[in-house]
């Protein structure tokens, strides 16, 4: 795992903002992380309901080390603080999910949701301007048209570059329940997005209409026993996809099947073992994200204390099971107390599906290679990210005599934690949202 302990770190902060682990107000904190398919651009949402991008620094002769820096290209507030009357109910402008679509032109097209409403986003550059028009002044007024005595060709001026981003669809009015996940269709012209009872689809042209293909609300919700926690798309097949539930199951649909999936193709569960059951079983079993492998071939699956992988041809059991940090199952009981047992931590497969990364408490992330079946823990912190400094690994102490360079587990800060994190397409570049701080971390450049 030698080049996965060696990164070259960035710290990035929100702008506008003055940030420091003592003084950040709670709509700084990052709620989502995401890589565009090229890599170039990285989004980011907070809990303000703003989306802040990131642009890669171009190649420079001069400073070569400067191509893996990324600086702000673009920011905006995609998301406003609504109420709804009907239901006495206070809608966060928080953004959930950030999804990109592939790049077609020279504009770029984004997918931002909070609870109820998803956005889709156009960012685009100007830098031209157009002077010289027959009715209107230069300063945009409009002129008389009694005084126009020659007609005048309209040209294009140079002037300063302008990122600017414009919503171009709003989809809304279709959740009655928190979103918690969408999902770009390989077809590129649907959509789906998921709350904790109902899947819809949706078309990029139509705003006002979804298909809802999964239903699970019972007709009394007394007998409600599990929710849908996350939902994808196959990265190939535009008619599969997988959704999780909190029960730790997840089940794979076809949409060539039925038109409303409430009946699954594939049903992936592992037996309980019956000698780890205990009071908080149902609560750390519970899936908080699942993600297809870039090839199609996997899934990968996230709960409290593991990521597991699982091949979609054998449902009853994951082939890989890594243990993120099993030293806290001592600590469940506290970690209920602190409600911290309900976070929901995201997990990350690197370009070549080799390599999976989550988080953890304490500001710590984690990182698997599958092949090698070595892992290795890292700290995002303020204080280990001089820029070009490398990451050493770091090491919890679960009792006995502690060495120097590890911290025992008693001493984790449990209100440091890193739940979003992304990881370039390509290259081995990974973001780490931790609180309100944006660090990304380079593979070691010589």
């Amino acid at each position: 795992m030698k080049c996965f302990s060696r990164y070259l770190p960035y710290l990035f902060r929100p702008p506008n903002t003055i940030l420091s682990s003592s003084c950040h107000t709670e709509a700084d904190i990052i709620s989502t992380v995401e890589f565009n398919h090229t890599g170039e651009l990285l989004a980011t949402g907070d809990k303000g309901g703003r989306v802040v991008i990131f642009q890669r620094e171009q190649e420079s002769k001069n400073q070569p080390h400067r191509r893996g820096e990324y600086n702000v290209y673009s920011t905006f507030q995609s998301h406003e603080p609504e109420f709804d009357y009907l239901k006495s109910l206070e809608i966060e402008e928080k953004i959930n999910k950030i999804r990109w679509l592939p790049q077609q032109n020279a504009a770029y097209f984004l997918l931002s949701t909070n609870d109820k409403t998803v956005k889709l986003w156009k960012v685009s550059e100007r830098d031209k301007r157009p002077e010289g028009y027959n009715l209107k002044d230069e300063d945009g007024r409009l002129r008389d048209p009694s005084t126009i005595t020659t007609l005048r060709v309209p040209v294009l001026r140079p002037m300063d570059l302008m990122v600017e981003a414009t919503p171009r669809r709003v989809f809304a009015n279709a959740h009655t329940y928190h979103i918690n996940s969408i999902s770009v269709n390989s077809d590129y012209e649907t959509y789906m997005s998921a709350d904790d009872l109902r899947i819809n689809l949706w078309n990029f042209e139509i705003t006002n209409q979804s298909f809802n293909i999964v239903d699970i609300k019972p007709a009394n919700m007394e007998e409600l026993t599990e929710v849908i926690t996350a939902a994808e798309f196959h990265p190939h097949h535009c008619n599969t996809f997988v959704y999780s539930s909190s029960k730790g199951t997840i089940r794979l649909c076809d949409m060539r099947a039925s038109a409303l999936c409430d009946r699954h193709s594939k049903f992936f569960e592992e037996p309980e073992d019956p000698s780890n059951r205990s009071f908080f079983s149902e609560i750390i079993s519970s899936i908080s994200d699942v993600k297809f492998s870039h090839s199609g071939r996997y899934i990968m699956t996230r709960d409290y204390l593991t990521v597991k992988v699982w091949d979609l041809n054998m449902e009853n059991r994951p082939i890989e099971t890594y243990q993120v940090h099993d030293y806290l199952r001592s600590k469940l009981c506290s970690l209920y107390e602190n409600d911290c047992i309900f976070d929901k931590f995201e997990c990350v497969w690197n370009g070549s599906d080799s390599v999976i990364m989550t988080g953890s408490y304490n500001n710590f992330f984690r990182m698997f290679d599958r092949n090698t079946k070595r892992d290795v823990t890292l700290e995002a912190s303020r204080e280990n990210s001089k820029p070009r400094a490398i990451l050493k690994p770091r090491k919890v102490c679960v009792g006995g005599k502690r060495r120097k360079d590890e911290i025992s587990v008693d001493s984790l800060d449990f209100s440091k934690k890193i739940l979003h994190t992304a990881w370039h397409p390509s290259e081995n570049i990974i973001a780490v949202a931790a609180t309100n701080n944006l660090y990304i971390f380079q593979d070691k450049v010589n």
